[in-house]
């Protein structure tokens, strides 16, 4: 993506919400009472990022998320919601219609979540993960074969679904690569394939998977070598970790796949394309706050 210019904030913010108030009442028919409730976001987000030196092209989510800390408080639920939904709008105007800045922050501003309804992310930690490879076998076919699919959910953060979709002419030996032709998200992703999981998937290959016409990278090893099903996936994965001694299941693995790229410093644009999701809502669901800052301040844990 292209960076845009920095323009100077003193001077061009009022003119910009000024502009925008003309804007959004020209394209919507708003009433006075809602422009004047516009015209209080804007002015106050304007005089937040004045207050906190930060040029337009250089604002984050993170600065978002720190004005609306500040300047929803006093207020109602509901009017938090309306508010929120202004700024959203603000945001959407000055990175479609004025090009100001470097990426569309409008989709990541998000209610409070309904913390009695979500479910916490649940990843492991690097122990857990030492003591799932340590205790994975790789003796018989069937062992081969779940030994790839981990490395797969793991490495790759594939869902089972995924996993069990992928054929022989997905894979690119001579460029370590993968191409998830079927995601959920209906676009297709190169992914590149690490040392140690195409030794996993050629040892499938070689010392495992049966002679057949079915192009499924993973198939049954009894006759007649259909190719082998999601919920079968997710009951391999989740037999690997039970065996390892872990209480966890098969997403647990995506979990924290997505957890590692996080705290790698990727972005949760980046990590949205990865995971294979529509939304950026639906990847805010697998991550939480740094995880490693995390366990050094509530576990006293070293890593």
């Amino acid at each position: 993506m292209v960076r845009r210019h920095k323009q100077p904030l003193c001077c061009d913010m009022a003119g910009i919400c000024r502009e925008y108030l003309i804007y959004f009442q020209k394209s919507r028919q708003s009433g006075r009472t809602q422009i004047e409730a516009i015209r209080r976001v804007t002015k106050a987000f304007s005089a937040y990022l004045d207050k906190s030196q930060v040029q337009l092209p250089d604002i984050t989510i993170a600065h978002v998320d720190g004005f609306l800390a500040v300047f929803n408080t006093p207020y109602a639920r509901s009017t938090q919601r309306l508010y929120r939904s202004y700024l959203r709008c603000f945001l959407r105007y000055l990175y479609n219609e004025r090009n100001l800045l470097a990426h569309n922050l409008a989709d990541l501003i998000l209610g409070p979540p309904l913390f009695a309804k979500t479910k916490p992310p649940k990843f492991l930690r690097p122990h857990e993960i030492r003591r799932l490879f340590d205790h994975l076998p790789y003796s018989t076919g069937c062992e081969l074969r779940t030994y790839a699919m981990v490395h797969l959910a793991y490495f790759l953060g594939l869902r089972p679904s995924e996993i069990s979709q992928i054929t022989m002419d997905d894979i690119s030996f001579s460029k370590a690569q993968l191409i998830l032709q079927n995601r959920k998200n209906n676009r297709p992703l190169q992914l590149p394939i690490p040392e140690s999981t195409l030794k996993a998937i050629t040892a499938y290959i070689v010392g495992a998977r049966p002679k057949t016409q079915h192009r499924r990278l993973f198939v049954l090893l009894t006759h007649p070598y259909r190719p082998i099903s999601p919920n079968l996936v997710g009951q391999y994965l989740t037999g690997a970790l039970r065996s390892a001694g872990l209480d966890a299941t098969a997403y647990w693995l995506r979990h924290t796949y997505a957890q590692n790229l996080l705290e790698a410093g990727a972005e949760i644009f980046e990590i949205k394309e990865m995971l294979g999701h529509d939304s950026i809502e639906s990847t805010g669901k697998y991550l939480s706050i740094h995880t490693t800052l995390m366990r050094k301040v509530l576990f006293d844990e070293s890593l």
